[in-house]
């Protein structure tokens, strides 16, 4: 079965399409970005031919899912020898919802929970939309990133609200990046099959830590919805909920709060300068003191909830890194790292300054693993996809 994996953002589109029956093999893979701005920009890369881009106007997700698949056309992907057989959607909330064939009934419940992940359901429900409408044929699974986390106990589930909102509204701790911290939790068992507690730190615009036993979540730090857990990019993180008295005090109606928390807060609102961590740093590193407030509360907020998971979990046998920032700024990692001696976690300073693609970085006689892994969710949307079609849910 071919696959094609769609991920999706509020101003973004990108998707691989896997060959899961030749060895889950990538045979084309493209993206769109600033989708509803001025312009956009838009990549498409078969596997066998080379890579093209440009820049055309991307009014909606819909435009943009027409120029690829225009270019998947082109390319014999929707037809001939290659066709797209199925498409997996790498969503964010479906609040009860675990793994599911797209239709009316899931498309109800995403709605249901459009106003609790704004800048993710609605562009999920106009693509499904777009989707049936230009490949009517092809099946839809909707991949929630909820799932991984269902196995979490119900006391790291649960708010201390009145019970009824727990259970007649749905009001709980749901975790998300859940495709990511599953991916790691596989590979990480295929790498170290001793490494049966592990704590997973998926950095990048989006940002969320994960403790995994025995290849299940037990912990994650996002809640009921993705702006809560660490600082992200531009949405607030976790945040005391009665403070929104003092902003209404202050003489910000409800839209503008909602719009500075969830769009203009995170590392943009305290660095004043980008949600792009790259750009924070670059000015941390020139003097401007916001930034570098930012990045520190950033990396206090990671080092806490790794702290907590090192409770949750008894110990941790590896500590691992993934997402772009995870990945890519060594720099943080190093802060980040910092005082766990008392874990048996010691980073090898070197090693962390030269770590590429898969890497462990830790000390020799560190107790605790640390690793830096490539995430991989596309691959883990793509095979979720394949069962859940094999069982015709």
């Amino acid at each position: 079965m071919n696959v094609l994996v769609a991920n999706l953002g509020s101003t973004s589109f990108k998707y691989k399409l896997f060959a899961m029956a030749a060895g889950e093999k990538v045979l084309a893979e493209g993206a769109a970005e600033r989708i509803g701005l001025a312009w956009g920009a838009w990549t498409f890369t078969p596997a066998q031919g080379e890579k093209l881009s440009g820049k055309t106007t991307l009014p909606d997700h819909d435009a943009a899912i027409q120029l690829h698949l225009d270019r998947l056309r082109r390319g014999g992907f929707l037809g001939g020898a290659a066709p797209v057989q199925a498409i997996g959607f790498k969503a964010v909330h479906g609040g009860p919802l675990e793994v599911a064939r797209v239709d009316e009934r899931v498309l109800a419940v995403m709605q249901q929970f459009a106003a609790v992940a704004p800048q993710h359901n609605p562009p999920y429900i106009a693509a499904m939309r777009a989707f049936a409408r230009h490949l009517p044929g092809v099946p839809q699974v909707a991949a929630f990133e909820t799932a991984f986390h269902r196995s979490i106990p119900r006391q790291r589930q649960a708010y201390a609200i009145p019970y009824e909102w727990m259970e007649k509204l749905g009001i709980r701790r749901y975790g998300f990046h859940g495709a990511s911290h599953r991916y790691i939790a596989m590979r990480m068992k295929e790498l170290v099959p001793t490494a049966r507690k592990i704590v997973s730190c998926h950095l990048g615009g989006s940002s969320s830590i994960c403790a995994i036993q025995d290849g299940q979540s037990v912990a994650n730090s996002f809640g009921m919805t993705a702006q809560s857990g660490l600082p992200q990019a531009s949405r607030v993180g976790d945040f005391d909920t009665f403070a929104l008295l003092k902003l209404l005090d202050s003489g910000l109606d409800w839209p503008a709060i909602w719009k500075k928390l969830g769009q203009e807060s995170g590392l943009l609102g305290l660095s004043g300068v980008s949600s792009d961590c790259r750009e924070v740093q670059a000015a941390a590193e020139a003097g401007h003191a916001q930034a570098r407030l930012a990045l520190e509360v950033f990396v206090e907020a990671v080092r806490q909830y790794i702290g907590a998971y090192l409770a949750v979990l008894n110990g941790a046998d590896a500590v691992v890194f993934t997402g772009g920032i995870g990945q890519h700024a060594a720099g943080l990692r190093g802060e980040v790292l910092k005082n766990f001696d008392y874990a048996g976690l010691t980073p090898d300073t070197v090693k962390n300054a030269s770590a590429r693609g898969e890497a462990r970085i830790d000390a020799s006689g560190s107790r605790v693993q640390v690793w830096v892994l490539p995430t991989n969710e596309e691959l883990i949307v793509a095979r979720q996809t394949v069962e859940a079609l094999a069982r015709k849910t």
